[in-house]
C-alpha cells in the first residue's frame, strides 16, 4: 500500500438503463497520497461523482475494491461504513448542504455532536478564522452570499478531524472569484490541519490549484497526472 491513503483497483459501476448498460466507472485504479490535494477533472457523466462517492462509502461498486487508510471498504457492513464517514472523510457538496435554522457555529459542530465527541472549541475557533468567517458564528446560512456559505460547509468538513475531505464541485455555484477564493482557503485549511483532499470538478482553472490532476473521461482515467505517470 505505501504511503497511499486512498486507492481503488479494478473499480467498476455500471447501471442498467432500459436496454443499455451505462458503465459509469470501467475499471479504475486510482491512488492518492496521504495530504495530498488531488482534483480529478471531467466533462459531465464522465464518472468522477460516482468515483468520489466510491471513495467515501455512499455508493457500492459492480466490481474492484476501494481501499482507504489501509481498510477495504467492501469488508464494512452499512453501520461500520456511517462510523468510516462520519470520522474519517469530510463531504464538502456544491450545495452547501447547511441546515438553515442554525447559525454557523452550530451547523460547523454538528457532525460532531451527531458523533457524540468533545467539541475542540479552540480548533473550531481556529478554523472559523482561517476560513474568514469568524465574525459569522452566530449568523444564520441564509444572511451569508453563497461564498460564505460554502466556506462553513468547508468548515464543517475540516471541524470533525477527518484524514480524508471530498469536495464535489465545490465552487460549482459561485462567481468565479468567489470559487478562487473558496479553493485557496480549502487548500490552506487542509494544508494546516494536515488533511487529504480529493476535489472534483469541470473547470481547468480550479484544477490547477491542486497539487495533482486526473483526467477521466468516459469511466476511465486518461490521464493520473504527473507525479504518478507510468508507475
Amino acid at each position: 500500500m505505501g504511503d497511499y491513503i486512498v486507492r481503488t483497483v479494478g473499480l467498476k459501476k455500471y447501471y442498467r438503463l432500459g436496454e443499455n448498460t451505462v458503465k459509469a466507472l470501467d475499471g479504475v485504479d486510482f491512488a492518492v497520497k496521504e495530504r495530498e490535494f488531488t482534483a480529478i477533472i471531467g466533462k459531465s457523466g464522465s464518472g468522477k461523482s460516482t468515483l468520489l462517492h466510491m471513495i467515501g462509502g455512499l455508493d457500492t461498486p459492480t466490481a474492484g475494491e476501494v481501499y482507504v487508510d489501509g481498510r477495504k471498504l467492501s469488508d464494512m457492513n452499512r453501520e461500520q461504513l456511517a462510523v468510516f464517514r462520519r470520522r474519517k472523510v469530510g463531504f464538502v457538496f456544491q450545495s452547501y448542504n447547511l441546515v438553515p435554522d442554525l447559525n454557523v457555529y452550530e451547523n460547523v459542530v454538528l457532525p460532531i455532536e451527531l458523533d457524540g465527541k468533545r467539541i475542540d472549541r479552540r480548533f473550531v475557533r481556529e478554523i472559523l478564522e482561517l476560513l474568514q468567517i469568524d465574525g459569522k458564528a452566530e449568523a444564520l446560512p441564509g444572511m451569508l452570499s453563497g461564498g460564505q456559505q460554502q466556506r462553513v460547509a468547508i468548515a464543517r468538513a475540516v471541524a470533525a478531524k477527518p484524514g480524508i475531505i471530498l469536495a464535489d464541485e465545490p465552487t460549482g455555484n459561485l462567481d468565479t472569484a468567489s470559487g478562487h477564493d473558496v479553493m485557496g482557503l480549502l487548500k490552506v485549511a487542509a494544508k494546516q490541519f494536515q488533511q487529504t483532499v480529493i476535489l472534483i470538478t469541470h473547470d481547468n482553472d480550479i484544477a490547477q490549484m491542486a497539487d495533482r490532476t486526473v483526467h477521466i473521461e468516459d469511466g476511465r482515467i486518461v490521464k493520473a497526472g504527473d507525479r504518478y505517470a507510468g508507475k
